[in-house]
């Protein structure tokens, strides 16, 4: 059976995506041919993998990054484009566990991810179409509403994140072309970016700091000290696997606390600036509370870009466009007569409690397990993955100890029964 990395695409060549259209020069770096030796091998060319190389390489560590596609190939070349605040969970979801201080400093290690984000796409001149507009989250139903009315005041008054205010359902209506959300909140942290050329302007970085890059160089075995592809040998003093949902079975260890899904994402033809922005009128980036979520903002020329549906086996459905068009619809149905540009779908990895995973064994430094959160987290993964192979290993401890169990099932039974229970909440969407 192909995995993930060869189940929907060809090898070596971008999704047929907007942002593939759009992103400009590709990269292109060799294949790795015979053997070599760095300090670091680093597996994995999005944004986890490429922040690790980028952040040793400041700090002066040899590196080589080996990515099997191209850079940005996968989710962070793929995804909806929003930079999101703190964690994938509110404070409040994970504090039972870890306490209320602990909690507390989790959620603002998000919050500086999201300042990292903007801070390298200045520091390094990457050109990714930037929008710093805010982030508004839109309840899909008046329970939903409600719980959000109190939520600014305790995260401001418990956990110190002022950003968020409430939106009534009247000015959620003002603010987006719909009527169907009871009510939302605006977080001014969020933003929304061309994903694919941020992903490649920290390969651009990376490179420019002495990282040694090789595509189309896929990995078929890895053991401490030694990471061998189709046509070569690293040999290093540490491995870093940030391959987060096309990991496809390459080192079982790393995988058993996330699972991979699939998501879809499409591109309208342009609307026009008036139109787009009756659809949303202060140019945010909009996610609503759903369960299997819909997420979506506007491009630079005025186009709906609509993320919605998933997918819990290897192949992509025949019918991504019908699929998507249907989600956008329930929000959206004056589109009806707006054709889709692209449409694609991408994988990603998530874990039960939607908190990433950083787990460390024999110099072997995994990171993994986003959930939706890639842009803003797997950029601090991959800042906290090299401090701690540097030496300070104060934020790595702190995100190894969250609680994040493995998934049930062993590796033949737990892809079906999360696709059930998956099924399940999406069926309680509807409800």
């Amino acid at each position: 059976m192909p995995g993930y990395l060869t189940a929907n695409d060809r090898p070596g060549i971008h999704a047929d995506s907007w942002y593939a259209a759009t992103a400009g020069p590709l990269s292109d770096h060799p294949r790795l041919c015979g053997d070599i030796q760095a300090e670091v091998c680093v597996i994995g060319g999005g944004y986890a993998g490429l922040s690790t190389a980028l952040h040793l390489a400041e700090l002066g560590t040899d590196v080589v990054l080996l990515e099997a596609n191209r850079i940005g190939w996968g989710a962070s070349g793929r995804n909806g484009g929003q930079l999101g605040i703190g964690q994938r969970k509110g404070p409040e979801e994970y504090e039972p566990k870890v306490g209320k201080a602990k909690a507390r400093e989790i959620w603002h290690l998000g919050n500086r991810a999201n300042q990292l984000v903007r801070d390298l796409i200045r520091a390094h001149q990457i050109e990714c179409e930037l929008v710093e507009n805010g982030y508004l989250e839109a309840a899909i139903k008046p329970s939903h509403a409600r719980e959000y009315r109190d939520y600014p005041d305790i995260m401001a008054t418990e956990y110190g994140h002022e950003s968020l205010r409430f939106v009534a359902r009247e000015e959620m209506a003002e603010m987006l072309g719909t009527d169907v959300y009871h009510g939302g909140l605006f977080d001014s942290l969020g933003a929304h970016l061309h994903p694919l050329k941020y992903a490649l302007g920290l390969g651009r970085a990376a490179t420019a700091r002495g990282v040694r890059i090789f595509e189309q160089s896929r990995v078929t075995s890895v053991t401490p000290g030694r990471v061998e592809t189709e046509q070569g040998v690293v040999q290093a003093n540490h491995i870093v696997l940030a391959m987060n949902g096309y990991i496809d079975g390459l080192v079982p260890r790393a995988a058993q606390r996330t699972i991979s899904i699939n998501n879809f994402v499409a591109a309208t033809e342009p609307l026009g600036e008036e139109r787009a922005r009756s659809l949303i009128r202060d140019n945010p980036s909009v996610c609503d509370s759903k369960f299997v979520l819909n997420y979506y903002r506007l491009t630079p020329d005025h186009r709906l870009l609509w993320g919605g549906g998933e997918s819990y086996g290897r192949r992509f459905p025949s019918d991504i466009p019908a699929l998507v068009r249907r989600t956008m619809l329930e929000i959206f149905p004056q589109l009806s007569d707006v054709g889709f540009s692209h449409a694609w779908g991408g994988t990603l990895a998530i874990t039960a409690p939607r908190i990433p995973v950083f787990r460390e064994w024999d110099r072997i430094w995994s990171i993994s397990g986003w959930s939706g959160s890639g842009i803003h987290m797997a950029t601090m993964g991959g800042k906290i993955t090299a401090d701690a192979i540097n030496g300070d290993r104060t934020a790595w401890e702190m995100m190894s100890s969250l609680p994040v169990p493995p998934f049930p099932g062993g590796s033949w039974f737990r892809a079906p029964l999360v696709a059930a229970a998956m099924t399940w909440y999406g069926i309680r969407d509807r409800l």
